[in-house]
């Protein structure tokens, strides 16, 4: 595989979700409907990953955790320490630029009942490696949710059982890069008091720390 490399605009690799985005083209044709394309500088130091896009936010608008709730804690969160700037306004042309920070999906496209399958997780795993390849800067990993921690440590090839997923624990890999875990920012976690703004803001006071040590 190339150093870098991202799938087709029409991807056909996984058979069910291209049905899925067929579907949702005729459903929904103002969307962007199509593998969701990384966000931010490929020379920063943090990477951000969710598991896959949703369909009315990543999906509808083609940039990461950009048209839903969990975007929106995001963002103002990043802005909040440094790591971007501008006026995040639910669409990928309102100006917000990443600062030493990266965000990317586990899966580019956009799953039935945002349920990726382990076969498709799979088949999509060779383009989150090209991105980690490319990043040569990358310090810490910072995974949105149990499945995306998961699909990491399958990623890198280690057992599930070698770092066990909790919200704001740490883990020092062989490789250097420290790996942040936090509850996923959907609005369902929030809602239930899961994952509250200042749990979320802790982690990030955590990578903080670490790229600033």
């Amino acid at each position: 595989m190339p150093a870098y490399q991202q799938p087709d605009r029409d991807c056909l690799l996984c058979p069910r979700l291209v049905e899925f985005r067929r579907t949702n083209q005729e459903k929904f044709p103002h969307f962007y409907n199509g593998p969701v394309r990384p966000f931010g500088p490929i020379d920063a130091r943090l990477l951000i990953v969710g598991l896959a896009p949703g369909l009315k936010g990543a999906n509808a608008t083609g940039r990461p955790f950009t048209g839903d709730y969990a975007g929106d804690l995001l963002y103002d969160t990043l802005k909040k320490f440094g790591f971007a700037k501008g006026t995040y306004d639910k669409r990928p042309d309102d100006g917000l630029e990443l600062l030493d920070c990266r965000i990317t999906n586990a899966v580019k496209c956009v799953p039935p009942e945002n349920k990726p399958t382990g076969p498709e997780a799979n088949t999509c795993r060779p383009f989150l490696i090209s991105e980690f390849d490319a990043m040569t800067n990358l310090s810490a990993i910072l995974c949105l949710g149990q499945v995306a921690h998961q699909a990491m440590m399958r990623t890198y090839g280690l057992k599930l059982s070698a770092f066990k997923f909790a919200h704001r624990a740490s883990h020092r890999m062989e490789n250097g890069i420290t790996l942040f875990d936090s509850y996923h920012c959907s609005r369902y976690n929030t809602q239930t008091y899961r994952l509250t703004p200042e749990m979320f803001e802790n982690v990030f006071v955590d990578i903080r720390a670490h790229l600033d040590g």
